[in-house]
Order: structure tokens, then sequence, then C-alpha cells
């Protein structure tokens, strides 16, 4: 953990807005999805979301504090925020980080020293992360595995893991990563798919696309874009007044596209007969790029 990082005893004893030196941020985000076929369907919302330290858990809520009697980010406690461990780990009694790792060694991957989640925590007590991804850090801090896990609407998780050549978190090359659809996720989307990451470190700016191919070629892109800022309390509280509501937005969303696609009359897929997949699957890194998308 940062050396540099505000100890519990500063933040009782000051009145000063605690400075954030960690790797936490937030991120005033945009969502943007576009379906090109059979029919065009395209929706955009903004959204915050979180990039989290998982060292740096115990001391943010120690150092954000509370304000008008509520904890503004509380770690497996309620607050304006919150991040829950079960809400992410597969197996019971799991922390956040022992999650990754355990989800690291799945695939032969060496433990991580430092971990990013990047994802949405509760909001008022509600949070649903259609992806959250985990960043894993080797002890040059060099970036050396990605996990992609994805939640469907039927309380499952999959994760797809991308091992590649570790980089420097200080370099502006894009990660290109690729992966066979084995989850159900959409009733509107087939399972014979394809899905190309193209994803940045996290820094400064927020940079994740996603493309999705079926048989015929592109069926649909997304995009998580955002721009940091710094994880202090006066952040939490602009967030929750920008962005108010933000995860209950995502789900209510969730369903109204569903309805929007139903009656543009997108064929059904059914959930019977399709197999659940082991836990883990493993993707492929494909070249570091330097382009700009």
């Amino acid at each position: 953990m940062p050396t540099n990082m505000p100890t519990n005893t500063a933040a009782k004893i000051t009145t000063k807005e605690p400075i954030n030196t960690g790797h936490s941020r937030l991120y005033y985000s945009t969502v943007m999805h576009h379906r090109v076929k059979p029919v065009a369907h395209k929706f955009t919302y903004q959204v915050g979301t979180f990039l989290l330290d998982l060292d740096e858990l115990g001391d943010l809520e120690q150092t954000l504090g509370k304000r008008w009697g509520m904890r503004l980010l509380g770690y497996n406690r309620s607050g304006l925020f919150s991040l829950y461990d079960s809400d992410y780990v597969t197996h019971q009694g799991d922390s956040l980080k022992q999650h990754a790792q355990r989800l690291l060694a799945t695939k032969d991957c060496s433990p991580a020293i430092r971990i990013e989640l990047l994802c949405m925590p509760r909001h008022l007590g509600y949070s649903f992360n259609p992806p959250s991804i985990f960043f894993c850090y080797n002890a040059k801090n060099e970036l050396y595995c990605t996990l992609y896990q994805v939640s469907n609407t039927f309380n499952q998780k999959h994760i797809y893991s991308v091992e590649a050549k570790p980089i420097e978190t200080s370099k502006q090359g894009t990660l290109q990563h690729q992966a066979k659809k084995v989850f159900y996720v959409s009733p509107f989307i087939k399972m014979d798919c394809q899905y190309r990451f193209r994803i940045k470190a996290p820094s400064e700016q927020l940079k994740v696309l996603i493309r999705q191919d079926d048989s015929e070629g592109l069926l649909l892109h997304a995009n998580l874009t955002g721009k940091a800022t710094p994880l202090t309390a006066k952040g939490l509280i602009s967030m929750a007044l920008k962005r108010p509501l933000f995860t209950y937005k995502v789900i209510a969303g969730i369903h109204w596209e569903a309805l929007r696609l139903w009656l543009k009359r997108i064929p059904l897929v059914s959930r019977k007969g399709i197999p659940q997949p082991s836990l883990v699957t493993k993707g492929q890194p494909l070249a570091i790029t330097t382009k700009e998308d």
C-alpha cells in the first residue's frame, strides 16, 4: 500500500478534505451500446464508475468518514456508496482479493501483487454490474492479467480471464483481447458469438470498448468511457448529486431496452438447453496498439 495514504489517526483529528494519493478514483462515465442488426438499436446512459485498489478499501472507509450521520463509502457496511464482497465473490467467505486470486489460480496465472476493481458499487443499497473488471498487477506494477466478470439478470456470473505480456502502467497502448461467448447474458443475442475487447489500463481517462461478432460479422459494439476525479468525500457527494441513483438507472435501463427490442420484434433466445459453463474461461491476448480509438 502506498506510504503516503492518509492514516486513520489523521482522519480523526483533521477537518480538512482528505487528499487521496492512492490508486483508487472515480469516473464520470458514459455507457454506449449500439446494435446494428437485424434492426438498429442504440442507447447512451450517464453513470458513475469506481476504480478501487483492493488494498486501500479499509483505509478509504476510515478516511472518508461520515456526513449527516451516513458513512460515505462502506466496505461490507451500508453507506451512501458501499462495496460488499458478497456481490462479487463466488466462494462464500472470500474477500474480493481472495476471490480475484482464486480466479487467477484457476487458469494457472501467478498471484497478483496489486489488484484494482472497476465497478459500480452499491448506491443507497443497490447495484448491478453487467461487467466488472479486475486489473491484476505484478511486483513491477505491470498489468499482466485482466479478469472480465460478467453478470446476468438470472443471478449468475462468469469470468473471462486474459493473461498477456505485462505492460507498464505508464504506457498508453491499448490492450486487445478476445474470447468466445460461453455465458448466457441477453435473451436477444445468440450464443454463437465472439467478444473482442479493447481496453487501456485505467488512468485519468477510462476507455473500455467491446465488440461482439456473430457468424456473419459485427452484431453490436459497446463503450464505457469516462474522466477521472479524486475519490474524496467531496467527490462522492458530488457523484451522488450529479449521477443520482445511477445504479437503479442501470437495472431499469436493462429492462426498458429489453422492452424496446421486443417491440422491434427481435427474436428471443431461450435459456433452456444452454449448458452452464465452468466459472472461468480463458480468452486470448491480441496485439497491443498505440492507435487512438
